[in-house]
């Protein structure tokens, strides 16, 4: 494989998770906008796409008195899981340059 093969996947894997982690930003703010016709359409188109991620969370942290800790981890998750995953992808990607 050659070295810009691997360094495109590494990149590509980096920038999706960074616009990942900005659609939960978005949709987390979204929530403490509920009245807001514009912020209702925004989080239905947002739903779709962030609710499978969020829902693996919703089932090890219910909501407690309302309100909904599980976006928070899941961001968490994704901004401490993240870097090392694309190190180890990048690790396992070189051995092959």
């Amino acid at each position: 494989m050659d070295i810009s093969i691997a360094r495109l996947i590494t990149v590509s894997l980096y920038n999706f998770l960074s616009i990942y982690s900005f659609i939960l930003i978005v949709r987390l703010l979204l929530t403490w906008l509920p009245m807001v016709s514009w912020a209702q359409q925004l989080a239905a188109t947002l739903s779709p796409i962030t609710d499978p991620y969020l829902n693996i969370f919703r089932s090890f942290l219910p909501p407690m008195g309302g309100f909904d800790f599980s976006p928070i981890l899941a961001l968490l998750t994704l901004q401490f899981l993240g870097p090392f995953i694309i190190r180890m992808l990048a690790g396992f990607l070189y051995t092959f340059v």
